[in-house]
């Protein structure tokens, strides 16, 4: 049997709308349910104000007065901020101010798009959480998220995950940067990530990765900060330094690291101090405090207070030694590098 102009209507305690769907015709009907509804549209209410816009080519509908169930090609438009869910299912329980999307669900807005196979809408709070292979792309900053969960706090432009999370940053469509780690949490007004714990930034240009369990990434300035124990291992020099805290500031290839430092060449070649800066493209060290430089073949210590120089050639100069006198030393390898 097929019904036209049907209408589906539901009200709370005081009379106020919670949901009002309609659609040219449908099917068949039970009831509280209507089968292959064409083209329903409609709203979903919450204090008597719109908070959602639905509409789909078919769906079947259910209500129990509770909850309102849709199945088919489903769009659900908030009209405030603009976003827009859709889905193959929408599930709306205004009691609890939660609608779910899901199976197949895409989200878009001006500042985020994302797939994955949940969406759960906390309609007061303004928060999204998706679920199940999630992959969100912001546009400014332009970044990937992958993840299994994450939560996008819709006001305060944040985006946290408790999961294990990539972060891809692109520059003109290109990956230039990645991010991971157990959790994560993105300010999109500020444009800064924090991952922690067991974050790692990779960077492509120079090869190098920046391991900690806690760091702050500024996106915008292309800077990278930790106050937690960190390594960085250059992949092409093969070097590794260590160190109690440290700052890279990407664009300038520059790091600084900051206690008990520790850098390391591929022939264990060795150089701590107290602080090192780090000139990655001149291949340049400068370090300050405590200085002790080692190197293997041939075996030589030396001490001082500073040292400059390139590990990788192991052509170092240590000043300012503990005898009475000034040591300088210049090492250089006897096969010529």
């Amino acid at each position: 049997m097929t019904f036209f102009g049907v209408a589906l209507e539901q009200f709370d305690e005081v009379g106020r709308p919670i949901w009002k769907v309609k659609a040219k015709q449908a099917k068949y009907t039970k009831e509280q349910e209507i089968g292959e509804a064409e083209n329903p549209d409609g709203e979903l209410y919450q204090d008597g104000k719109v908070v959602y816009k639905i509409k789909a080519d078919k769906a079947d509908i259910q209500q129990d007065g509770k909850q309102l169930l849709l199945k088919g090609k489903i769009i659900a438009t908030d009209p405030q901020n603009g976003i827009v869910l859709q889905g193959n299912e929408l599930e709306w329980r205004p009691k609890e101010d939660l609608l779910i999307v899901r199976n197949q669900l895409n989200g878009t807005h001006k500042q985020l798009k994302a797939v994955a196979q949940e969406a759960r809408v906390k309609t007061r709070e303004q928060r999204v959480e998706f679920s199940g292979k999630v992959v969100a792309n912001s546009t400014e900053p332009q970044l990937q998220m992958r993840t299994e969960y994450l939560v996008w706090q819709i006001k305060a432009e944040k985006l946290i995950s408790d999961r294990t999370i990539e972060i891809d940053r692109y520059k003109n469509n290109q990956i230039t940067d990645r991010g991971k780690g157990n959790a994560a949490e993105v300010n999109l007004k500020t444009k800064i990530a924090t991952i922690q714990p067991k974050a790692q930034i990779q960077l492509l240009d120079p090869p190098m990765q920046i391991t900690s369990n806690s760091i702050t990434w500024n996106i915008t300035q292309e800077i990278v900060t930790t106050n937690s124990p960190l390594r960085v291992f250059h992949q092409a020099e093969n070097v590794t330094v260590t160190g109690n805290q440290g700052k890279m500031n990407i664009p300038q290839k520059i790091i600084n690291l900051i206690g008990n430092v520790n850098a390391v060449g591929q022939r264990q070649q060795s150089l701590k101090s107290n602080t090192l800066t780090w000139d990655v493209d001149k291949k340049l060290l400068e370090a300050q405090g405590n200085v002790v430089y080692r190197q293997v073949e041939p075996k030589l210590t030396f001490t001082g207070e500073t040292a400059v120089g390139n590990l990788q050639t192991e052509n170092i100069t240590v000043n300012g030694g503990t005898s009475k006198e000034r040591v300088l030393t210049e090492i250089i390898p006897q096969d010529g590098g």
